[in-house]
C-alpha cells in the first residue's frame, strides 16, 4: 500500500510540472482618460483637503460624525453587501476544492445468512484518494474566476458603504437646511401677523384701508401655508435618516445644528487616472472582467482531455481476528476526453467569450460615467460657490429693505405695498440663501463620493469583517 501511495504522489508531482493554462493574458482595457478634469483647470488647490477614508469628518460635524458611524453598523442594506462578500468566498473556497486532492474514508459491516443456520459476516476499512491532474488549468481558471467575482463582492460592499455615508450626510444637511428653512417661514409669518394687527388698528383709526388689510391678510396665509409644507419635508427627511442608521422612524431624533456653521471642506481633485484605482464601482467591474477571463480559459481548457488518479488501500477480512492481517491496495489512472457533446463546449466558450466582451464595455463605461460624475461634481462645486455668495449679497440688500420700509411706512413716507413687496423679497432672499448653502454642502459631499470617498470605506471598520450589529 505504501508503494501505490508513492507511486500515485510520483505521477502526481509529474503531471503539475507539466501543467499549463489556456487562460488569456489579461490586459486592462484602454479608456477614455484626459491629463486632468475641465472643472479643476481653475480651481484654487491652498484649502483643498486630501480625499481619504472618513471623509465626513472634514465638515467637523460630531453630530455628523455618530449618525455616519451609526449607520456603518446598522444599517441593513450593507450588512446584506457584507454577507453577500462572505457568500462569495464560500463559493469562492468551493470552486478551488478541485485543485487539491480528495481523501475518502469508509467502512463496511456485512452479515448475511445462508441455509440451514450458516452466518457469513465480512468487515473492511478502506481510505480512497483521487486527484484530477488540472494539466490544462481548468480546475485553477474557475478557481482563480471565483476568487476574482469574490473580490468583485467586495467593491461592491465598499460602493454600498460610500453610497450610505454620502445619502447620510445628504440628509442631513437636508434635516438642517429644512430646520433653518422652517424657522424663516415661521419668524416671516409672525412678523406678517404684527404687521396685520397693526393695520387693523390703523383701520379703525381710520388711516389703512380694507383693501391694504385684505392685502396683508393674504401674504399672512401665504406665509403660513409653506410651514406645513416644510415640516412635512422635515418629517420625511429625519424618517429617512432613521432607516439609513438601522433605526425604526419613531421617536428618532436629530440634533440641531446651525448650518451656516457647518464647514464646506473642498476636496483636492485627483487625476482622471487615479480614478481607476479609486472607484470601487470601476475596480469592481474590472474584477469581473478579470474573472470573465478566466472563464474563457477554462472553457478552452475542458476541450481537453483530463487525468484522474485514484489510490485505494485498506483492511478486509471475514473475521475479526485476521483482520489486521488482510490489507489491500491498488492504484489507477484514468483518461477521459470529450468526442461529443452537441456543441455544449463550443456553447460554454461562445457565451464566456461574450461575458468577457461584455464585462470590456461594462468597466469602460463605469469609466466615462466616472468621469462625467467628477466634472458634474467639479462643476456643481464652483458654480454653488458663486451662487451663494451672489444670494448672500441678495438676502443683505433684501433685509435692510424690509427693515427701511418698515420703518417709513409707520412715519408714512412709503405706502403699503412697498411694505408688502419689502416682506415677501426678504421671505424668498433668505430662503434661497439657506437653499444655495445645502446646495454647496451637498456638491461637496458628491465631489468626495466623486473620487471615490478615499476608497475602502469599510476596510478600517468592524462592518468589513463582521456582520452589523443591530443594537
Amino acid at each position: 500500500m505504501r508503494a501505490a501511495v508513492c507511486a500515485a504522489l510520483s505521477a502526481l508531482g509529474v503531471a503539475m510540472l507539466a501543467g499549463c493554462s489556456l487562460v488569456p493574458a489579461y490586459q486592462r482595457p484602454s479608456a477614455p482618460l484626459a491629463a486632468g478634469f475641465d472643472g479643476a483647470a481653475g480651481a484654487s488647490l491652498a484649502d483643498t483637503v486630501p480625499i481619504r477614508s472618513g471623509w465626513w469628518r472634514e465638515y467637523h460635524d460630531p453630530a455628523l460624525d455618530a449618525l455616519v458611524d451609526r449607520s456603518l453598523h446598522n444599517n441593513f442594506t450593507l450588512a446584506s453587501a457584507i454577507a453577500s462578500v462572505e457568500q462569495a468566498r464560500g463559493n469562492a473556497e468551493k470552486a478551488g476544492a478541485p485543485q487539491y486532492p480528495s481523501l475518502l474514508l469508509d467502512a463496511t459491516f456485512d452479515r448475511s445468512h445462508q441455509g440451514r443456520g450458516s452466518t457469513t459476516k465480512t468487515q473492511s476499512l478502506f481510505a480512497e484518494a483521487s486527484y484530477e491532474i488540472d494539466f490544462w488549468g481548468f480546475n485553477a481558471a474557475n478557481a482563480s474566476a471565483a476568487d476574482l467575482l469574490a473580490r468583485a463582492s467586495e467593491f461592491d460592499r465598499d460602493t454600498v458603504a460610500l453610497t450610505l455615508t454620502a445619502s447620510v450626510a445628504d440628509t442631513y444637511f437636508q434635516v438642517q437646511s429644512l430646520r433653518r428653512r422652517l424657522a424663516i417661514a415661521r419668524s416671516i409669518s409672525d412678523d406678517a401677523a404684527r404687521i396685520l394687527q397693526l393695520l387693523l388698528a390703523q383701520q379703525e383709526a381710520g388711516v389703512a384701508t380694507e383693501l391694504q388689510v385684505q392685502q396683508q391678510r393674504n401674504a399672512l396665509a401665504t406665509f403660513q401655508a409653506a410651514v406645513p409644507a416644510l415640516q412635512q419635508q422635515l418629517d420625511t427627511n429625519i424618517h429617512a435618516l432613521a432607516v439609513l442608521v438601522g433605526a425604526a422612524p419613531e421617536q428618532f431624533t436629530v440634533n440641531d445644528t446651525a448650518l451656516a456653521g457647518i464647514a464646506i471642506p473642498q476636496p483636492g481633485p485627483n487625476l482622471p487616472a487615479s480614478l481607476l484605482e479609486t472607484r470601487p464601482d470601476i475596480r469592481s467591474k474590472e474584477a469581473q472582467l478579470q474573472s470573465a477571463n478566466e472563464s474563457v480559459g477554462a472553457a478552452r481548457a475542458a476541450f481537453l482531455p483530463n487525468i484522474v488518479l485514484t489510490a485505494d488501500g485498506g483492511l478486509s477480512s471475514k473475521s475479526l481476528s485476521h483482520f489486521l492481517s488482510s490489507p489491500f491496495a491498488s492504484l489507477a489512472t484514468s483518461l477521459a476526453a470529450p468526442l461529443f457533446d452537441g456543441g455544449a463546449l463550443r456553447g460554454q466558450l461562445h457565451a464566456s467569450q461574450a461575458a468577457e466582451a461584455k464585462g470590456v464595455a461594462d468597466y469602460r463605461q463605469a469609466v466615462v460615467t466616472a468621469l462625467q460624475d467628477v466634472e458634474d461634481s467639479l462643476s456643481a462645486a464652483q458654480q454653488q460657490q458663486l451662487a451663494e455668495a451672489a444670494d448672500q449679497t441678495a438676502a443683505d440688500a433684501a433685509r435692510k429693505a424690509a427693515t427701511l420700509a418698515q420703518a417709513q411706512y409707520k412715519l408714512g413716507t412709503v405706502d403699503f405695498l412697498t411694505v408688502l413687496d419689502a416682506q415677501r423679497t426678504l421671505y424668498q432672499a433668505e430662503d434661497t440663501l439657506v437653499q444655495a448653502r445645502l446646495a454647496r454642502l451637498q456638491a461637496s459631499v458628491s465631489l468626495f463620493r466623486a473620487f471615490g470617498g478615499g476608497f475602502g470605506v469599510t476596510d478600517s471598520g468592524t462592518a468589513s469583517t463582521s456582520t452589523p450589529s443591530r443594537s
